[in-house]
């Protein structure tokens, strides 16, 4: 549906995730280890620090780079853009946030408007496709007066966006 899509694993998600493999006394240890994958320049030096986390933590935990080799390729496809945007699309907890408000406005929706109008028959008070992107459409409006960005540096972010993907942005 959409070619020209790139799939970023969430990279808050999966250090997360690597730190459950960690004792306590380690965690501090390990996660400055892990901010030097994700946080390098380039895909090479990540490489070369995944290398290096490698070195340090495979003899007391093998799993956490075994599980970042196995995901390398969705886990760098912010290594393509610049620097200005890649903490927009490291996480991925605004999508999240939207998807759990969108969930959140179906599951307490009792029952849907009757299609067509009509009464009475059991196939008409079935929720229809018009009548749940009604329903969407109106939350996404309520959703999007009280979103706030969290996000710093916002603004350099949506103009290298704006550059990248030209008229897939609309502003």
């Amino acid at each position: 549906m959409f070619p020209k899509t790139q799939v970023q694993r969430c990279i808050v998600h999966k250090v997360r995730h690597s730190l459950q493999y960690v004792t306590w006394k380690e965690r501090k240890a390990v996660a400055k280890d892990l901010r030097a994958i994700y946080g390098a320049a380039t895909l090479t030096e990540a490489e070369a620090a995944l290398a290096r986390f490698g070195e340090t933590w495979d003899a007391k935990y093998p799993a956490i780079s075994q599980s970042w080799r196995a995901d390398w390729t969705r886990l760098t496809v912010f290594f393509d853009d610049p620097p200005e945007i890649r903490k927009v699309l490291y996480t991925t907890n605004a999508i999240e946030s939207l998807n759990f408000s969108l969930r959140k406005l179906l599951k307490t929706r009792g029952a849907f408007p009757i299609a067509n109008g009509v009464s009475g028959s059991a196939e008409a008070a079935l929720p229809n496709d018009e009548a749940i992107l009604k329903v969407l459409y109106l939350g996404l409006q309520r959703i999007e007066k009280k979103w706030t960005m969290p996000i710093q540096d916002w603004k350099r972010a949506l103009n290298h966006f704006v550059i990248l993907l030209g008229d897939r942005v609309t502003l």
